[in-house]
């Protein structure tokens, strides 16, 4: 098999563990957080700069990368891998998320999304076998079914219809992957918006189809993070404890906290890099503008408490010059110190589970940090 996961230690007051995840291009510890590259480029930095961070796994969209720069391109570099000069794993959406975050450009039946694309206004078609059929080309060494992710707010029939939509769906992409399965690892997305029983009854159904791991989907889209960590607690249980579990869009440092507790073991969102341009950096206790005028004459570091380059060479004073000026340095550095900061808080948490001192850790975490709406 093409991914292996074994649990290393659990926490004994929550449901935290530490583990191994092994692709075919090396072992990460988790729980991870995966920085999002979704065209193939996490925003401003390097593959040699997230090296430097102890990154080991990233991900792309299966549908932009499809829109461009297409997959004949793809593969004729010798796959994503090969195309961005990349060393470590990669993950693909499906583009299952964009039935979401596309919405006035999608149609959905029980065949097919319909997408309207938001480049050009052109129709593409994406089955489950079409959405495989891409992330092969693609290569990455984790690929993604294709679901029918609903917004929170939807009725209940609306969400029982997305998650038999789901299962479905998981059915023929398992088929369609068949010839691949030993070279690429294909997961299953729980989905059931905020409906305790429809995610049981997706979970328990898509376990029936033996993935190598899964994933829960349709969180994090407008719903409240108590909902959130409700919903976990309801899906968890559900999903095999030999196997790897992944929260899909989630990554603001107290969820991450959090959804550990919960046993999640690996995270990707786009925040980090999506506050960092607007000038927003995650540090100890919460988040700074660093556009605001109170820093002006602060050169005191982004985070006294971080040891990241960025931290250790420039200035608050600094950084707010170069984005108020427009210098693309800025948005580097902010990016930089956030995706820093995500990955250090893992292996944090990790060291944590693995010294039993877990339940501490988020004692005292909380203890610092003061939530914000973003």
């Amino acid at each position: 098999m093409t991914l292996k996961f074994s649990v290393v230690k659990t926490c004994p007051d929550f449901s935290a563990r530490a583990g191994l995840l092994t692709t075919r291009r090396g072992t990460i510890e988790t729980p991870v957080f995966m920085p999002v590259g979704t065209l193939g480029s996490v925003k401003t930095v390097s593959s040699r700069e997230l090296e430097e961070m102890g990154v080991k796994i990233i991900l792309g969209n299966a549908y932009h990368l499809y829109l461009r720069p297409g997959t004949k391109i793809i593969e004729q570099a010798g796959g994503l891998h090969a195309f961005i000069g990349w060393r470590g794993s990669i993950l693909t959406d499906s583009g299952g998320f964009q039935v979401f975050s596309l919405l006035d450009n999608t149609t959905v039946n029980d065949n097919e999304v319909i997408f309207k694309s938001h480049l050009d206004g052109s129709t593409h078609h994406f089955t489950p076998e079409k959405a495989i059929k891409v992330q092969h080309s693609i290569d990455a060494d984790i690929i993604m079914a294709l679901d029918h992710c609903p917004p929170s707010s939807v009725s209940y029939e609306e969400a029982r219809e997305a998650t038999q939509r789901t299962i479905k769906w998981a059915e023929r992409c398992r088929i369609a992957h068949m010839e691949r399965e030993k070279e690429q690892a294909l997961l299953g997305i729980v989905q059931g918006a905020v409906y305790s029983d429809l995610r049981r009854a997706c979970a328990e159904q898509l376990v029936e189809l033996d993935f190598p791991g899964y994933a829960i989907g349709g969180l994090s889209v407008g719903e409240t993070k108590d909902v959130m960590y409700r919903v976990l607690e309801d899906t968890v249980p559900f999903l095999p404890e030999t196997k790897p579990r992944y929260l899909m869009g989630v990554g603001s440092p107290d969820a991450l906290i959090e959804g550990v507790a919960r046993g999640i073991d690996m995270f990707d969102c786009v925040l980090p890099t999506r506050i960092a341009r607007n000038g927003r950096v995650m540090v100890h206790g919460g988040y700074l503008t660093i556009r605001n005028a109170s820093y002006t004459q602060d050169f005191s570091p982004l985070d006294p408490e971080c040891d990241c380059y960025v931290c250790q060479n420039y200035s608050r004073a600094y950084i707010r010059h170069l984005l108020k000026c427009k210098e693309v340095l800025g948005i580097r550095l902010t990016t930089y110190h956030n995706l820093w900061f995500l990955s250090n808080l893992m292996v944090k948490i990790l060291k944590a589970i693995l010294n039993g001192s877990f339940s501490e850790f988020r004692k005292n975490f909380w203890s610092k940090y003061q939530e914000v709406k973003l």
